[in-house]
């Protein structure tokens, strides 16, 4: 099952047009997805060998302050860290002229832990809009790649 937040309290705001648009955060996008693992090996997955689904492949720092540089020319630096399940990053692309924050949380949930990535400071309605499609992708492909690590060998 794959979330997707409308705005920060989680409501729809009253009008369309302003969907995805903070009065403070600028516009935001939010995508959440539930996986059947456990919070811990989720975690510690998302930030070991999943970093690259995700992020892409970067050695990443978990102190704030920490600078990353990944191979697909995405930069940024550790905002702040908690180990139990909540990083948040600065994140630009090289084509961007600014940055964006983006959070990335886990939770636990009925079925498992529910991952979070949650990105504001966006420019408008199109960098939403791919955002959106960028990090609804990322959340398939990490279910698949966890997915993987629970079946067992053949």
């Amino acid at each position: 099952m794959v979330g997707y937040m409308s705005d920060s309290t989680g409501h729809t705001p009253a009008r369309a047009d302003s969907v995805g648009k903070t009065k403070d955060a600028g516009w935001e996008v939010g995508v959440r997805h539930t996986v059947a693992a456990p919070l811990d090996r989720v975690w510690a997955f998302l930030l070991g060998d999943g970093l690259p689904l995700w992020l892409g492949n970067t050695k990443l720092t978990l102190e704030k302050g920490a600078e990353y540089e990944t191979d697909d020319d995405i930069r940024g630096r550790v905002i702040s860290y908690l180990p139990a399940g909540k990083l948040r990053l600065t994140w630009q692309p090289g084509e961007w002229n600014h940055d964006s924050t983006l959070q990335v949380t886990v939770r636990e949930a009925a079925t498992g832990t529910t991952i979070g990535f949650h990105q504001d400071r966006l420019t408008g309605r199109e960098e939403r809009k791919i955002m959106l499609g960028h990090w609804k992708e990322v959340v398939q492909v990490l279910d698949a790649a966890i997915g993987e690590q629970r079946a067992p060998a053949s």
